[in-house]
C-alpha cells in the first residue's frame, strides 16, 4: 500500500461523527415519529430519518475534506448496490454506518454506535467508531495501534482479552443469518463457551472485544460497514480474525464469515467448539 492514514487524519473523522451525532442524531433519539422509521429487506431491517440525515451530513464533511474519495454509505448502498464495486479499486473510499444498532436505536434503547472505515484500494487504513451516548471513540489506525479517546482528550491503549480455552472464554455471537445447518451446529455448542449474548450493535462489540471484555466474536452477514472499521480495531488491538474457512477478510468480502478470538490458538479451538471438526475444512 502506498497510501497513509495517521492518528491526526483518523481524530478529523472522529470529529466529524461526533458532530454529526450532535446535529442530526441524538435531537432525534427517543423522539422518534411513527413515519420516521421505515423498513428495508425485512422488518428487522430498519431504517430511520436520523440514519439517513446523519449519513448526508457525513458524506457531506468527508467529501469536503477528502474531494475525489469515495463514499460508500450503507444508506446509499441499499438504494445503489453497485456502490460497493467500487471498493476494490478506489485510492481513497470512506464506508460509513450512520447508526450501527439502529434496531436500538428505535427501541429508546442507548446502545448504538456510529462507524467510519478508511479503505484503499480494498485494504482497512483506518477506523473510527463512535458513542453518541457516552461521547467518547474507539479508534485505529494500520500499524499503529488501536486507542479510546474520551471528549476531553485522554486516550488509552487498547488490547484484547487473554486467550484460554473456549469454556474459560465470552463470545458475542449472530446466528440469524447463518446458514442451515451451520446456524443448528453452532446454537447446539454455544454451552462450550463460558457465556454468550448479542448486543444488535456490531459497533459495540468490537470495542468490548477489543478492550479486552469480551473474547469471541461471530458473524455471517458481512455488509463491509458493520465490520470493516470494527475488524481493523480488534487487529491493531492484537487479536485474530479470519473467515470461517481461515482465509484473511477483506471489506470486499461479503460471504464466508467471521470468527474473532484473541489469538490464533484461541481462534481454532474455537471453530471446532462451535462449528465441529469437519465443517467447513481447512
Amino acid at each position: 500500500m502506498t497510501r497513509t492514514f495517521t492518528r491526526d487524519d483518523t481524530r478529523r473523522i472522529a470529529a466529524i461523527l461526533a458532530e454529526a451525532a450532535q446535529v442530526e442524531v441524538m435531537p432525534r433519539f427517543r423522539r422518534l415519529a411513527a413515519d420516521a422509521v421505515h423498513t428495508k429487506s425485512s422488518p428487522r431491517d430498519l431504517v430511520t430519518d436520523a440514519d439517513e440525515a446523519a449519513e448526508r451530513f457525513i458524506t457531506t464533511k468527508l467529501a469536503k475534506l477528502y474531494p475525489g474519495a469515495i463514499m460508500v454509505g450503507e444508506e446509499a448502498s441499499a438504494r445503489n448496490p453497485a456502490l460497493l464495486n467500487m471498493l476494490v479499486d478506489a485510492d481513497l473510499a470512506f464506508l460509513i454506518d450512520p447508526i450501527d444498532g439502529t434496531r436500538n436505536f428505535v427501541a429508546g434503547l442507548p446502545l448504538f454506535g456510529m462507524m467510519v472505515a478508511v479503505c484503499h484500494r480494498g485494504d482497512v487504513l483506518a477506523g473510527v467508531i463512535y458513542d453518541p451516548v457516552a461521547h467518547d471513540w474507539a479508534m485505529a489506525v494500520r500499524g499503529d495501534g488501536a486507542w479510546s479517546e474520551a471528549a476531553d482528550g485522554t486516550q488509552t491503549p487498547l488490547k484484547v482479552a487473554q486467550p484460554g480455552p473456549p469454556h474459560d472464554m465470552d463470545g458475542m455471537i449472530s446466528t440469524g443469518f447463518l446458514p442451515e445447518p451451520l446456524r443448528g451446529t453452532v446454537n447446539g455448542n454455544l454451552a462450550a463457551l463460558g457465556a454468550t449474548a448479542s448486543l444488535r450493535c456490531a459497533a459495540h462489540e468490537y470495542r468490548l472485544a477489543a478492550s479486552g471484555h469480551c473474547h469471541v466474536m461471530l458473524y455471517n452477514k458481512l455488509d463491509p460497514w458493520d465490520h470493516a472499521a470494527g475488524w481493523l480495531l480488534h487487529r491493531e488491538a492484537g487479536g485474530f480474525s479470519a473467515h470461517f474457512d481461515a482465509s484473511p477478510y477483506k471489506p470486499t468480502h461479503r460471504t464466508g464469515g467471521l470468527l474473532y478470538a484473541p489469538d490464533v490458538g484461541s481462534w481454532h479451538a474455537t471453530r471446532r467448539a462451535l462449528m465441529g471438526e469437519d465443517f467447513p475444512p481447512l
